[in-house]
């Protein structure tokens, strides 16, 4: 059986966005008040130039988020040893009810559209949801696992 090779491509932002807005499924890294990290397994998506996060204000993420606000997001394919990507930028945590209309561009990126929007939204202000949008500074390669050449 052939062996897979371990690759890494650069991509430059719009080979980025074009990599990423398909891919829902990501770990996101924040930092803990002692500096260490956290992660949290998250469904993401990419919407006015950032990557989204739906989540609730009391969250660690978000503690983490409102005293630090930089991030990581490690954006996965769907199966396991499909390519993934790093992506460090500045975090925003969004309230309700501001957040209400970006949560409706989050659910869009992901899902489409609503049946009922209005209902959306009503549920967004009920369940007091926030959004967490990373903006993209830096992003390592689009790599995808295996073995390195010289071995394969």
């Amino acid at each position: 059986m052939a062996r897979a090779i371990a690759t890494t491509t650069t991509v430059d932002r719009a080979a980025l966005v074009e990599f990423i807005q398909d891919r829902h499924r990501a770990v996101l890294v924040t930092t803990r008040a002692d500096g260490s990290p956290q992660l949290s397994p998250v469904t993401a998506g990419f919407d006015d130039g950032a990557i989204v996060i739906s989540t609730y204000p009391d969250r660690a993420k978000v503690a983490n988020l409102r005293r630090f606000p930089e991030a990581t997001v490690l954006v996965l394919s769907d199966e396991w040893n499909g390519p993934w990507v790093q992506v460090d930028g500045t975090a925003e945590v969004i309230d309700a009810p501001a957040s209400v209309e970006p949560l409706v561009g989050y659910f869009r990126s992901i899902s489409g559209e609503h049946p009922d929007w209005d209902e959306y939204r009503e549920a967004m202000v009920a369940q007091g949801k926030s959004l967490i949008r990373v903006t993209p500074l830096r992003w390592g390669p689009v790599a995808t696992g295996g073995f390195p050449a010289r071995l394969a």
